[in-house]
């Protein structure tokens, strides 16, 4: 898949512009106000009415949201209704449920409890598979290790490795977190402002950062994991 043209704009000014492939796995990287999460709303076709969006991509399939395109927010706590059972939130049958839990370690039991009686783990777990209840071809992923601990993050990602060959999706992973996708990308782009700054192979671009911006973003990250540890 390959974004040819992605600008954003409110009134004159430019926000984000940007162009790139996601051939299996990219990891977009960047601090907070870099323009993610409005890359991802554009993809999703969630921008506000009062901002312009000009998107050209190339793809092998349709980007209709549900059947090929799929999304996992953030914050697991917050992605589900308490009030609706772990079952309701699917739209795929019982049997097709216990099916898609048993693929990430879960119980089909879980099924008739509600999100607030789930571990965060679990959460994440749950929401996965819903986000790939339908075979999407591509998947976003708005930093979904960011609120979990550090065992939960490392099981995500493993998660995520054996999940795409399994079934095959392309995967974009958004993050401020440069290491956390360590394993699981294959390329990054690194974006300052709503502009790629660099990028390149995940692992060559961790080992020898061009750009001091991206030097800083991994320094600030293994800072980052060695105060939470």
């Amino acid at each position: 898949m390959y974004v040819k043209k992605l600008d954003i704009s409110y009134h004159d000014t430019l926000l984000v512009s940007l162009s790139f492939h996601i051939n299996r796995s990219l990891a977009l990287v960047g601090q907070s106000g870099s323009g993610k999460s409005l890359t991802l709303k554009a993809l999703l076709g969630m921008l506000p009415q009062t901002m312009q969006c000009d998107l050209e991509i190339e793809a092998d399939f349709e980007l209709i949201g549900g059947k090929t395109l799929s999304f996992v927010p953030q914050n697991p706590f917050t992605a589900l209704s308490p009030l609706t059972k772990i079952t309701d939130h699917f739209l795929v049958d019982r049997s097709r449920q216990e099916v898609l839990l048993e693929k990430v370690g879960l119980s089909g039991t879980l099924l008739d409890r509600y999100p607030p009686e789930l571990s965060g783990g679990q959460l994440q777990r749950v929401i996965l598979m819903i986000a790939l209840e339908f075979h999407p071809k591509l998947i976003l992923l708005d930093e979904p290790t960011t609120a979990l601990d550090a065992a939960n993050r490392t099981m995500i990602i493993e998660l995520l490795t054996y999940l795409q060959e399994e079934m095959g999706f392309k995967m974009l992973f958004v993050t401020h977190d440069i290491e956390s996708v360590r394993g699981l990308c294959e390329e990054i782009v690194v974006i300052k402002e709503g502009r790629k700054i660099e990028t390149g192979r995940l692992f060559e671009v961790l080992k020898n950062p061009k750009e001091p911006y991206t030097q800083a973003l991994i320094e600030a990250n293994f800072s980052q994991r060695s105060f939470r540890q």
